[in-house]
Order: C-alpha cells, then sequence, then structure tokens
C-alpha cells in the first residue's frame, strides 16, 4: 500500500480519507488555506502544508502549489475527494506525468464523463436510456429555438461543463427562451470557463436516483442505488437507499445496464451514475468520476469502506470485492448539515462553534469536521457535517435519524439541523410522496 498520501482538499471528506488513509497504515499530508491552519484535517494528519490565501484559487485550486506540497513532503499519491480538484481532467494528468497515483480514473475518462454531453453519447452507445435533447452543444438561439420546437416544452437548458444547478435554466415557452439561454451562456462561461450549452426535456415531477458503482481492471461492481430526490435548487440536502419508489425487478435491470456501461469504458475507482426516474421510466442524467458527498449512506447500507477500496483501487488496479460481497440489508438515510439560514433564504452562516454536541447511538454515524471552538468561515461550502442513521426499514430509518437530530447541538452559528427534523417528519416524505421539486413548493418558515 501506499506509505504517504496527499489529500488536497478540506472539510469533511479530508478528514474522512485520513481516516480510510489511518486504517490502511498510511501517513497523511493536509494542505490548506492560511484561514483552515487550525481545521480538524490539519489536526489529524501527519503532516500539512499551507499552499495559499483563502481564496481557492489560490490554495485549494492552485495545481502548482499543490504539486510543490507533494515535492516537499514525498507523497506518493493524492485524493482529491469532492469539489475542487476532483474531477480536473488536467490536474489528473500532471499529477500522474509526474509519477504520482491520483486516486481516481484517467484524465481522458474524466473528461468524457465530464462533458455531459459526450457523456449522454457514451451511455446512449453502451445501452443506457437517455432524455430527448439536442445532439451536442447548441451554439445559437437560432439553433435552440429549433431544438425545442422538435422536442417540446417545457425544456431544460444546461452547462456541459459544469453542474450544481449553475448554468442551468427551466424554459416553459418560447417567448422566454432567449433571455435564458443568454443567461445561462454568461454563467456557463462565468463558472466553469466554458459556454457551451445542450438542451433536454424537462421533467415536471421527477426523481433523483443514482448508482455507485466501483471498478476496476478486470472488474466492476455496484454497491445499490441511493434516492437523492430532497434537493434544493438542485442541490441534495437527503440521501437515502434504497429508494422507496423502484421495484425490485425496476432495481435489477438499472444496477445490470450501470455495470455493463462502466465495464464498458475502462473505468477505474468509484463512480456514480445518476439517472432522473419519473413514470416508470429510467434516464441517464450524468456520471461523477469521484466519490461523492452523500457516499456514507452507501457504506452503511452495504458494510463497505468505499474510500479504502479507492486507495486500494489506486494501489493495484483492480477491485477486492465481488458483488456476491454487496448485502445490503434495511434502510439507510443521510442528512447533509449546512451553516446555513433556512429562514433567510438559506444565507450562509459563518462564525464560532461555541457548543457542539454531535448524536451518537445505535446505527448513527456522523461525519464531519466541527468541534466546539472551530470557526465556519465564509469562503468555502457551507456544508459542515452528515448523520447517517439505518434501520431495519425505512420507518425505523427517520425515526433513528430524527431522535439523532434531536440530539445534535450547535450553538454560534445556523444550521439546517431544524429544516431536517421537519422534512422527516412531514407526511410527504413518510409516504416517500415528492419529487426534486418538492421542497421549492413546500413552506417550511
Amino acid at each position: 500500500m501506499f506509505k504517504k498520501v496527499l489529500i488536497a482538499n478540506r472539510g469533511e471528506i479530508a478528514v474522512r480519507i485520513i481516516r480510510a488513509c489511518k486504517e490502511w497504515g498510511i501517513n497523511t499530508v493536509a494542505v490548506h488555506s492560511n484561514v483552515d491552519s487550525d481545521a480538524m484535517h490539519v489536526r489529524l494528519a501527519d503532516e500539512s502544508v499551507c499552499i495559499g490565501s483563502h481564496q481557492p484559487q489560490n490554495s485549494y485550486l492552485n495545481i502548482s502549489s499543490i504539486m510543490s506540497a507533494v515535492d516537499l513532503t514525498g507523497a506518493e499519491a493524492i485524493h482529491p475527494g469532492y469539489g475542487f480538484l476532483s474531477e480536473n481532467a488536467k490536474f489528473s494528468e500532471i499529477v500522474n506525468k509526474h509519477g504520482i497515483k491520483f486516486v481516481g480514473p484517467r484524465a481522458e475518462i474524466i473528461s468524457k464523463m465530464g462533458d455531459k454531453i459526450e457523456a449522454k453519447k457514451i451511455a446512449k452507445k453502451f445501452g443506457l436510456p437517455v432524455i430527448e435533447g439536442s445532439e451536442g452543444a447548441v451554439k445559437s438561439f437560432s439553433e435552440a429555438k429549433t431544438v425545442c420546437k422538435e422536442i417540446g416544452y417545457p425544456i431544460l437548458i444546461k452547462a456541459a461543463g459544469g453542474g450544481g444547478g449553475k448554468g442551468m435554466k427551466i424554459v416553459e415557452e418560447e417567448n422566454k427562451l432567449e433571455e435564458l439561454f443568454l443567461t445561462a451562456k454568461t454563467e456557463a462561461k462565468k463558472f466553469f470557463g466554458n459556454d457551451d450549452l445542450y438542451i433536454e426535456k424537462y421533467f415536471k415531477n421527477p426523481r433523483h436516483i443514482e448508482v455507485q458503482i466501483m471498478s476496476g481492471k478486470n472488474r466492476t461492481v455496484h454497491l445499490g442505488e441511493r434516492d437523492c430526490s430532497v434537493q434544493r435548487r438542485h442541490q441534495k440536502l437527503i440521501e437515502e437507499t434504497p429508494s422507496p419508489v423502484i421495484s425490485d425487478e425496476q432495481r435489477k435491470s438499472l444496477l445490470d445496464k450501470t455495470v455493463k456501461m462502466v465495464e464498458q469504458i475502462n473505468y477505474e475507482g468509484a463512480g456514480t451514475v445518476e439517472f432522473i426516474y419519473e413514470s416508470g421510466k429510467f434516464y441517464f442524467l450524468e456520471m461523477n468520476t469521484r466519490v461523492q458527498v452523500e457516499h456514507p449512506v452507501t457504506e452503511v447500507q452495504t458494510g463497505i469502506d468505499i474510500v479504502k477500496e479507492q486507495l486500494w483501487i489506486a494501489y493495484t488496479g483492480d477491485t477486492a470485492l465481488k458483488q456476491s460481497d454487496i448485502n445490503p440489508r434495511g434502510h439507510s438515510i443521510e442528512c447533509r448539515i449546512n451553516a446555513e439560514d433556512p429562514a433567510l433564504n438559506f444565507q450562509p452562516s459563518p462564525g464560532t462553534i461555541s457548543v457542539c454536541h454531535q448524536p451518537s447511538g445505535f446505527r448513527t454515524r456522523v461525519d464531519g469536521s466541527i468541534f466546539q471552538g472551530c470557526k465556519i468561515t465564509p469562503y468555502y461550502d457551507s456544508l459542515i457535517a452528515k448523520v447517517i442513521c439505518k434501520g431495519r426499514n425505512r420507518k425505523e430509518a427517520i425515526q433513528r435519524t430524527i431522535r439523532s437530530l434531536d440530539e445534535f447541538v450547535l450553538e454560534g452559528i445556523t444550521t439546517t439541523i431544524d429544516l431536517h427534523k421537519k422534512i422527516l417528519n412531514h407526511k410527504k416524505f413518510i409516504n416517500s410522496d415528492f419529487d426534486t421539486n418538492w421542497l421549492g413548493k413546500e413552506k417550511f418558515y
């Protein structure tokens, strides 16, 4: 196994990777910005290197600074986590050219699957159903107008090189198309450096379901699916597994087709293939070529350590898992805890945590990077912790999650803990009678 791994990230995912490395007996290097010098990932790592100022482009997105930290510490591999440089093909290529192992797929695969237009073509080629829409990038408004007439309104404009809701616009009717098309183009250029857009049929009441895969040179396995339909502005808040709305027959078909597609592209590492599900049918959405924020809910459900397995695949080139090793039981739920104020339109809530009491108990897990006295800065993503609970069935998983959230005490900042309790107690959630647009319609505050 590797002797030393550098974690090119921060926050809870950096802590998560450090823990996996320690269980492998791997020494760890934390990189950090000047405002993160006292962060938990820095405290837990064996070594740490300051790589720049609080602006991400000067630190966590600064490839030359990260590579300098590798040279300084003698790390053999880099784990990028999620976000920042995790799906940056150029970074992966530079890392590997320097003789350092990038914990993730090859740059070529990151590039192909990161381009949503190319990914859609690949998915279609290898048998996955795709959403009706433009065949490639739509270069002009007149071309967009023609495509929209062919597939019918409402439609969804999406940035080819991005995600997270940026450069994404819903167009209900033709007279709004030009304005929203130009706005999406501007946003795509600003956030991703690429103003290519494509157009898809818009689904009004979809579920968001994704498949976790682990793949090496000789074998690909799935770890089941996750239902990530509780979202706000395309950002996931709650994930659960298994999905409560699909049949065993639908599940088997989805999982088998996904594994077959991933095998065909010679993928290596952890990956997630995402789908829209509506009216009993699945449609390929995208593939994320990294560990997901919501990976712990699958770990709790299957008993498989995804991050340790990532490191094993990176070191050996193959997965140690067999499909027969994957035996999910019961039901698991994950809640993302953000430093935001839901009553003020989810305004970020930076500050110092004065009281921190995290939940525990039977089948309760907390992934986070917080502690009493730690500072939540306004410079990065607002995710501070995740609460993951497992039950014998969905009802028990909901009850256990609510009990755990009741125990979670954070003072000094405002968080989404109370919002999660309201969602979990809501009749629509209990009955699984919701879609990705539900939170936007419901008044919780």
